[in-house]
């Protein structure tokens, strides 16, 4: 059995040891959804891991579901997002940024007054997190075949912009009943 601090290759992809950070929401971009120094802070501390998954990252200003989560659709963002990438590669270790688009799992509140959009018309259970007073997900509105390719094509900006910034891959986030899971 390798040991966890030896390097390891996975097809062209290397990394210095086989510590991998998982993705780990931190909420610290500010309403902005730009990352920032504290955020390039946190990330440099980590680098010792081989390999980084950030966090959840918004494509849209239309795609949230948390307050101050980062963005990655614009060229701020990914120019905030180099400064981390930067700061990680001085370390040897490498970032995948994680793309995310949460669909029904938000509220009106966090989306400019929009309701929020998913596969179908159907109210997710439970309560949006970090909202007080706490209150149930409102019913989306279903998306149109249209509204399906713009959202492809968000995702496809979103992971240019990440290829531009430096990030040596991209994830997207399918899990935990965000808007690629609503769809399986």
């Amino acid at each position: 059995m390798a040991e966890l601090n030896t390097p390891l290759t996975v097809g062209d992809f290397e990394i210095k040891n086989r510590l991998v950070m998982a993705p780990l929401t931190r909420a610290r971009s500010g309403e902005s959804r730009v990352p920032n120094d504290l955020m390039v802070e946190y990330y440099q501390q980590r680098a010792n891991a081989g390999l980084i998954l950030t966090e959840a990252t918004v494509i849209g200003s239309k795609t949230v579901g948390y307050a101050d989560t980062p963005g990655l659709w614009s060229q701020e963002q990914a120019q905030a997002w180099n400064k981390i990438i930067e700061a990680v590669h001085a370390q040897g270790s490498k970032i995948v940024v994680q793309l995310w688009h949460v669909g029904r799992i938000s509220h009106p509140e966090l989306l400019n007054g929009d309701i929020p959009v998913a596969p179908s018309a159907i109210q997710p259970a439970g309560e949006v997190s970090l909202l007080r007073p706490k209150r149930p997900y409102v019913t989306p509105r279903a998306l149109s075949i249209e509204e399906i390719q713009e959202i492809v094509a968000q995702y496809k900006h979103s992971a240019e912009l990440a290829k531009a910034a430096g990030f040596d891959g991209v994830e997207l986030h399918a899990a935990n009943g965000y808007l690629i899971d609503q769809f399986l």
